[in-house]
């Protein structure tokens, strides 16, 4: 069978899901990826409601549809990153606090065990989330790096993570960072020294989505077939590259859905991500679970683009064969 094709309720979550839920069946999705923030799933009701858990699947079941994950990026982001200003407008006031940086950051690492728990109240055995940097802003290596210090971003990753991690092995659920830039991993290499900082412990994998890959012209196959033991969740999402002699693939500091953007994300299926060798390279590796609808487009109607997306990929993807296509040839 096909895998699922689910949509990531993070981008909708000005809507209640009791409204999204008939919404995302109607655009012929199989179920939801709930996002930690607005009210699709509130990690803190999770442990502190008996109940909360069941309504949730009797809301998702009564429009059938299914929940294979749950993702709290906003939060995770603040494990490790270095806090500012930024950080107040998506974190919850619990999280910020007094926003005095290593009490956000313990407050939010707490949080993302709680994450893990609430998960297993839902039976759900996949969180997905982002891990944050204290490193990111030496990306361009000017003032010359003191390449101790990078070192010292991965031990302190390593640091902060391991403890969530034990959560999460207590509870049975798996950790699926999303790689992308202003994360502890952002492209293969540090991909590889993060998961090395952890010592490739099984309870940390990679949620794999290829429009934060294209657009630093990193080949999303060669990707999964490099990380195939640790592509633990999977995001359809899609980027257009627009560098024409005046852009860059830098942000420039413009908004997403400004045209003057080397890159941008849109509507799975209308940008430069090529999705049948995807769909290949994850049946090679063995990946039969969902595929998540990340839908976002600052240059389209969002129910017209996460219904085109969604029948797009339930269009083009397939299942492996388990012949030869000249086996009757053999002899």
């Amino acid at each position: 069978m096909p895998r699922p094709v689910t949509l990531f309720t993070g981008q909708w979550a000005d809507l209640p899901l009791e409204q999204l839920a008939p919404m995302a069946k109607q655009m012929g999705y199989d179920g939801l990826e709930l996002a930690c923030w607005g009210d699709h799933f509130e990690v803190g009701k999770a442990l502190a409601d008996a109940s909360y858990v069941q309504r949730k699947r009797e809301l998702l079941e009564s429009h059938g549809l299914q929940v294979f994950a749950i993702s709290n990026h906003l939060v995770g982001q603040a494990v490790c990153d270095n806090i500012d200003s930024r950080h107040k407008s998506i974190l919850a006031p619990e999280i910020w606090g007094d926003g005095q940086p290593e009490g956000v950051r313990q407050r939010a690492a707490a949080e993302m065990g709680n994450t893990a728990r609430a998960a297993a109240k839902l039976g759900v055995r996949q969180v997905n989330g982002f891990t944050g940097s204290a490193i990111w802003h030496m990306l361009y290596s000017f003032p010359p790096n003191d390449w101790a210090e990078i070192e010292a971003g991965y031990a302190d990753f390593a640091r902060r993570w391991n403890p969530i991690l034990d959560v999460f092995d207590e509870v049975g659920v798996r950790f699926g960072l999303e790689v992308h830039p202003t994360e502890i991993a952002y492209d293969v290499p540090t991909t590889e020294k993060a998961l090395a900082a952890i010592g490739h412990r099984p309870a940390f994998g990679i949620n794999f989505d290829p429009s934060h890959l294209v657009h630093q012209f990193i080949d999303p196959v060669y990707f999964i077939e490099q990380f195939a033991d640790r592509i633990y969740h999977v995001h359809v999402k899609d980027s257009q590259v627009n560098i024409n002699g005046r852009s860059s693939i830098l942000g420039s500091h413009l908004n997403f859905g400004d045209s003057r953007r080397g890159w941008d994300f849109v509507s799975p299926g209308r940008g430069d991500v090529k999705w049948t060798p995807i769909f290949r390279a994850l049946n090679r590796i063995g990946y039969d679970g969902p595929l998540s609808v990340e839908w976002e487009d600052s240059g389209m109607e969002r129910v017209f683009g996460a219904t085109e997306a969604c029948a797009m990929i339930k269009k083009g993807d397939f299942t492996p064969s388990n012949v030869a296509f000249d086996a009757a040839f053999a002899k």
